[in-house]
């Protein structure tokens, strides 16, 4: 069992969620994010709820590149035996099309959603070879299957970015003890998208991370989630001509 689990963006949305739902199971859980309060409060909930377990706090701005490093090998340290998962969760949406004057919100959402996400990955990656094992998940999402048009456009390249990422450390460690999960979460409230109204196949914050939790545990090296439509819809993005896409979005 993966006993420690580190998860970043933890103080709202999947992330939070995630600890809930990981907490249940009985994982001792390191998380992290900018707010402090939120970090606070989700851990008492949680120590209420699963005194068995350990609910270790760091903030971390992962934009700070030096202090992601120094904040995964402190829980590194902090847990006995050390973290078996880090998933790399934390993110932000903001964007607007390109060439409308707001290269401001797409750099930020790519600074925060790729060039963290390798940071987060290196020193992940850094914690796990010293030991030759680990689990590491990178959150994507639906949207990195194919380029996605206006407000969206920097998010999905980001996310297929991190995907790509994901894979080539798939294709480096394949059969060796550290493991690598892509999870491509589809139409899951949060945070995030709590404005969007009329996003066909949304479900609940619960259910969904429910999906995600379940995809995590089994260690799987891709999947999308909930199952149902997006197993088969990842099909459909893939390969759906650029016409057909523009109507349907």
């Amino acid at each position: 069992m993966r006993r420690n689990i580190l998860i970043t963006g933890a103080s709202s949305g999947l992330g939070a969620e995630m600890a809930r739902q990981f907490g249940a199971l009985g994982h001792n859980l390191v998380l992290t994010a900018r707010r402090e309060d939120r970090l606070k409060a989700l851990q008492e909930e949680l120590i209420g709820k699963y005194p068995g377990i350990s609910v270790i706090l760091h903030r971390l701005d992962v934009t700070d590149h030096e202090q992601v490093f120094e904040v995964f090998r402190a829980a590194e340290a902090e847990l006995e035996g050390g973290l078996d998962r880090i998933i790399v969760n934390a993110g932000i949406g903001k964007g607007a099309p390109l060439g409308t004057g707001r290269f401001d919100a797409n750099r930020e959402t790519a600074m925060t959603n790729f060039v963290a996400a390798l940071a987060q990955t290196e020193a992940a990656m850094e914690v796990f070879r010293a030991k030759n094992a680990g689990h590491l998940v990178i959150i994507s999402s639906v949207a990195a299957l194919r380029g996605l048009p206006k407000t969206v456009t920097t998010y999905a390249a980001t996310k297929a970015a991190v995907a790509t990422l994901a894979e080539g450390l798939q294709l480096e460690l394949l059969g060796k003890p550290i493991k690598v999960s892509t999870i491509y979460p589809g139409y899951i409230r949060s945070e995030l998208n709590e404005k969007v109204t009329s996003t066909p196949f949304m479900v609940d914050t619960v259910k969904g991370v429910r999906a995600i939790v379940k995809a995590i545990e089994a260690e799987k090296a891709k999947a999308y989630v909930p199952p149902w439509p997006w197993v088969p819809m990842a099909r459909f993005l893939k390969y759906a001509p650029l016409p057909l896409l523009k109507r349907m979005i």
